[in-house]
């Protein structure tokens, strides 16, 4: 296996590749710092979010659950089902332009603070990697020699623990659709009971193992569309990583600084702790997320040769250039208004969402019937309770003067579940002012309190 000669970066290809195509490995300095202890903590806070939400209770349902089987998702005791499909639009809008005005405002903040890429990888798979293999050198020389037999030994216990946290981590993610309880309960049983399940928590393991332990970096660099559209989302008043070049050229060599040199030693430090392999002082580029593993491991050069802070830090082109960034600009106030109509609306999709759910459908067979003295239309009703309590229900003609069969529908729905019934309404063919509109009063007692809301339905048919 061969790896990064981070000293020898190329300029027309892919620092990752060599001159065959061929992938080189990148295996980055560790470094510390203020920016590595801060990500350190953020990233602990993640992951501890991810591991424990699943085991997480709310007024005894689970705190977050995406039931896709009975079509409903559990946010904070609050049960969404199916046809809450509008309230889907404003969070993906609101997680999308999020998103956006994050990029345009501070670059590729996400890759390097809050992507499961990047999470995963720093604090969990190369953290196995070191503590089971050894340092930086000592991996290279295993990537160079793996079949010595001290050698061969970490490697095989490396990935031996690297299969066991990808099927931690998959079991982790699937009970985010199935709850904890269940999946434990599946996993008592012999797989072939739960064999869907079974399947698809085996492709995760699997694509964790591939995608963290293998693929890595090559990812963040080849196929992910957030990185192709960061050119895009950015402009020169974007505050991201970025190398000072007119305070570190022209570069310099040891601590004396030569008359006209600028603060860069060329020490290839920022370089050596890359975790995609490019050299930041070439500008900015595709391939970094942003991770300021440069910034820290820069600060702490110039902290030795006893010169400012800062040649590597979060800044804009614009206050590089000395033009001074502008923070509102024309894009971002368009993000910024699109994501408050989005909050908006989510807001009053969820303030006026309903917890029992009754829809009304004509029969389409024969929708109605005419005798010499009346008219009869026939329905069906489709109720639903989407809650986990149970609901008393109880449906009623307003309409004095007419007749629906039966005359009352009430009953009990247990939690996730809906029923069908049908019923006529008829009306008197005698009535010197017959009303084609029809009231039905829909009465619901959810958590001890009785609520009622009017339906309205129109009779058709001829009329003597």
């Amino acid at each position: 296996m061969s790896t990064l000669d981070y000293r020898d970066l190329p300029e027309d290809r892919l620092a990752t590749t060599d001159e065959e195509g061929r992938r080189l490995w990148i295996i980055p300095m560790p470094v510390q710092g203020y920016w590595k202890k801060r990500k350190t903590l953020f990233h602990i806070f993640l992951l501890a979010v991810f591991i424990l939400t699943p085991w997480l209770r709310f007024k005894g349902s689970p705190l977050l659950l995406f039931d896709i089987l009975n079509r409903q998702f559990i946010f904070f005791g609050k049960v969404f089902a199916s046809h809450d499909a509008p309230l889907l639009f404003f969070i993906l809008g609101l997680l999308g332009f999020g998103l956006i005005i994050a990029t345009a405002m501070w670059g590729r903040i996400w890759c390097g603070w809050a992507c499961p890429q990047t999470v995963f990888i720093e604090q969990v798979f190369r953290r196995i990697e070191s503590w089971v293999v050894g340092s930086r050198s000592v991996q290279i020389e295993c990537s160079k020699n793996p079949f010595v037999f001290k050698n061969f030994r970490k490697i095989v216990l490396k990935w031996i623990l690297f299969v066991l946290t990808s099927i931690f981590l998959a079991h982790t993610f699937i009970a985010y659709f199935v709850s904890w309880e269940k999946l434990l309960e599946m996993m008592q049983r012999p797989p072939s009971q739960s064999g869907v399940v079974f399947l698809i928590t085996l492709f995760f393991s699997a694509l964790i193992l591939f995608d963290f332990a293998w693929f890595r970096e090559q990812f963040c660099i080849i196929m992910c569309p957030y990185g192709r559209l960061q050119s895009v989302l950015m402009d020169q008043n974007s505050v991201t990583v970025t190398y000072d070049h007119k305070r570190g050229e022209p570069r310099g060599k040891g601590l004396n600084k030569a008359p006209g040199a600028g603060d860069c030693v060329d020490c290839f430090k920022c370089v050596a702790v890359c975790p995609t392999g490019i050299d930041i002082r070439r500008g900015q580029q595709l391939e970094c997320i942003g991770c300021t593993a440069c910034i820290d491991a820069c600060d702490e050069v110039m902290e030795k040769i006893h010169r400012p802070k800062g040649l590597i830090r979060y800044a804009a082109l614009a206050d590089i250039e000395k033009a001074g960034k502008r923070i509102l600009r024309p894009r971002l106030i368009l993000y910024l208004s699109i994501f408050a109509i989005m909050t908006a609306g989510l807001i009053y999709s969820v303030r006026t969402h309903e917890n029992f759910y009754a829809s009304f459908l004509r029969q389409n067979q024969r929708p109605f019937v005419l005798t010499e003295t009346e008219l009869m239309n026939n329905f069906k009703v489709h109720l639903k309770n989407p809650t986990l309590n149970e609901v008393e229900y109880e449906l009623s003609l307003i309409n004095k003067d007419l007749i629906m069969a039966p005359e009352k529908i009430q009953g009990l729905l247990l939690a996730n579940q809906d029923r069908h019934f049908p019923f006529f309404i008829k009306q008197n063919l005698s009535n010197p002012n017959p009303n084609p509109r029809v009231q039905i009063q829909i009465r619901f007692k959810n958590n001890g309190v009785w609520q009622e809301k009017i339906h309205e339905l129109q009779m058709v048919g001829p009329r003597q």
